[in-house]
């Protein structure tokens, strides 16, 4: 292995690569920033490029576009609640809210140094660890993903805001209905598309993004009388201070930590992706946070912030040990790497390390010097980029408009997209009057594919039969886990509320005639 990472390190500090690097970092930055084109288009925008480089090279290009996209994504997130990627729509759960507040300099710098420290410690975990991890992806089958996934939808609740519960189930329920539209994956029959060929392939997750986030928040301004100038005397350097205290530093270092080791681990499973480990990052941190922080998320909370950040940088890195040590892509744009290998001529798989380690090696070592180089191309730009937010709402309401429907547009070049993103807004507004919560409904839809095609898959192996749920030692752990955290917020109320009672009971006083309490 040291012999490996020796070549690696050879083949990463060429002055070529580290120019690679700098460059896929750059060119992804800018491209995630744009609502729409996440990395997956990023990825296969480097593709002609990367014909002409050798295979490390190349694939440290498009290694570096891949996290850098990743990195942009939250700024568009954070500054007008347009996600530039699917990772970074729970980024702007917080983030937007920290940006309205005048504190968009510290959110986008919190989401800088989070999103460093994720893919560090990722990049750091995937070099000691890489061959070892590929035998636990290996380790789960379809009944451990159908368990893993519903102990993703268990984390409906920190979605949900207070006495909110039964409204965030409810919208969980219908992004689970979205997710069923186009076609089964195991029979190959089409389901409610309404003999429509363009819903065949379903809705896709970045269209609905948009439409329940940017647009309607959008329109959701201009109803609430809110479409008006910024204020004349908004303090610059308050936008774009980046100053975050001691107490903030400790308040998210524990979240930082913990969501940059959990956000890898999710990453390594294949089809799991920076997505999901954002959503589950921010369910987990909410759900482990005090009482009185809790309260905080969806507002404008520092660990609300730093947790998905964190985690879908630490799986982008995680991402790669499928890749490169058994050849499955764990998300789609590791699928678009995995063509870019097989056309040099490389069979990704266990063999990778032994047959080509100058490429094996050098990718993860280039993932520290690119992550170094994110937070140096990204910090000093903070206060110019926080000015989008005194652009004249006349001018800035038709950019978001524009970058979202153009974002959605280019990934499919149909129009029935844009039809259909319209006819979603319009529902999303409904819903959001009524004061039902989006996020459930995101993270029903991203979940529900993935955990229908594990159930059917482990339905066919189990003969029918749903003891695939108890027969293996890990699923059934899964499921007690997500029993137990499905229930916990239940206990926790009742808990509260005995000793409030029983507190109430010890305060028990008599006021005397007087009207003093004796």
């Amino acid at each position: 292995m040291w012999d490996g990472i020796t070549t690696g390190l050879t083949t990463a500090i060429m002055p070529f690569n580290i120019m690679m690097v700098v460059l896929g970092c750059f060119a992804g930055t800018f491209i995630g920033m744009l609502p729409g084109l996440g990395p997956i288009s990023a990825v296969a925008l480097m593709i002609p490029i990367t014909y002409s480089l050798d295979p490390a090279s190349g694939i440290i290009l498009m290694a570096g576009v891949y996290y850098g996209a990743v990195f942009g994504g939250s700024t568009s997130s954070i500054l007008i609640n347009a996600p530039g990627c699917a990772s970074t729509v729970v980024t702007a759960f917080d983030g937007y809210p920290m940006a309205q507040g005048r504190h968009a300099g510290k959110a986008l710098a919190l989401a800088a140094y989070s999103s460093f420290t994720g893919g560090t410690i990722g990049a750091l975990v995937l070099l000691v660890a890489a061959p070892a991890l590929a035998s636990v992806s290996l380790s789960f089958q379809s009944s451990d993903y159908f368990a893993l996934m519903v102990l993703g939808l268990t984390a409906v609740s920190a979605f949900s805001g207070e006495g909110k519960v039964l409204k965030a189930m409810s919208m969980t329920v219908f992004g689970l209905m979205i997710a069923t539209i186009g076609t089964d994956v195991i029979s190959g029959a089409p389901r409610f598309t309404f003999n429509n060929l363009d819903l065949v392939d379903g809705i896709s997750f970045l269209l609905l993004a948009m439409a329940t986030f940017a647009l309607a928040e959008v329109i959701m301004t201009v109803l609430k009388g809110q479409y008006k100038e910024p204020e004349a005397d908004m303090d610059m350097a308050e936008l774009g201070s980046m100053t975050l205290t001691k107490a903030e530093i400790k308040e998210v270092a524990p979240t930082v930590a913990r969501s940059s080791i959990f956000g890898f681990i999710v990453g390594v499973l294949p089809g799991a992706g920076a997505t999901i480990a954002s959503f589950l990052a921010y369910g987990l941190e909410r759900n482990l946070a005090p009482k009185h922080l809790k309260k905080q998320f969806g507002r404008g909370a520092l660990r609300g912030l730093a947790a998905p950040e964190t985690a879908n940088n630490a799986a982008s890195t995680g991402s790669f040990v499928p890749l490169l040590t058994l050849g499955i892509p764990g998300s789609g744009t590791t699928a678009i790497m995995l063509g870019a290998l097989i056309a040099y001529g490389i069979q990704p798989g266990p063999r990778l390390f032994v047959d080509n380690p100058d490429v094996f090696w050098s990718v993860i070592i280039s993932m520290y010097f690119g992550n170094l180089v994110l937070l140096i191309l990204n910090l000093p730009l903070i206060p110019y980029i926080s000015r989008l937010l005194i652009i004249p709402r006349p001018i800035l309401t038709p950019l978001i408009l524009f970058f979202s429907i153009t974002g959605v547009y280019l990934v499919s070049f149909n129009t029935f997209d844009i039809h259909m993103m319209v006819i979603i807004t319009v529902i999303a507004i409904f819903l959001r009057l009524l004061d039902f919560p989006m996020a459930p409904m995101l993270l029903g839809f991203i979940l529900g594919g993935i955990m229908e095609n594990n159930l059917s898959r482990a339905l066919i192996i189990s003969d029918g039969s749903l003891s695939f749920l108890w027969e293996r030692p890990l699923t059934l752990t899964i499921i007690l886990i997500s029993g137990l955290v499905l229930v916990m917020p239940l206990l926790i109320k009742v808990a509260e509320k005995i000793g409030w009672l029983g507190h109430k009971k010890k305060l028990k006083t008599v006021s005397g005639s007087d009207g003093h309490v004796d």
